[in-house]
């Protein structure tokens, strides 16, 4: 199935803006962080088809997630 991720922020470095990830059916959030190579730990908002997720979400053919890292400022 097919995945549509979108990277923002620092988390684009040396990576991809927006990718389309051919992947396994049923494969959850966490399971795509790890073959795109994104550490969970890097990774403080993710959003599945523009609503807040978490890892453990389970994805669904033509999905859209979207990855933000912690963000700072003042």
């Amino acid at each position: 199935m097919n995945i549509t991720v979108k990277l923002f922020a620092t988390l684009r470095n040396d990576r991809f803006q927006t990718k389309v990830i051919n992947c396994n059916d049923g494969i959850s959030v966490r399971n795509l962080l790890d073959l795109i190579k994104l550490d969970e730990k890097e990774v403080a908002i993710i959003f599945h088809n523009g609503r807040h997720a978490k890892s453990d979400d389970i994805l669904s053919e033509n999905d859209t997630v979207a990855f933000f890292p912690p963000i700072g400022g003042g």
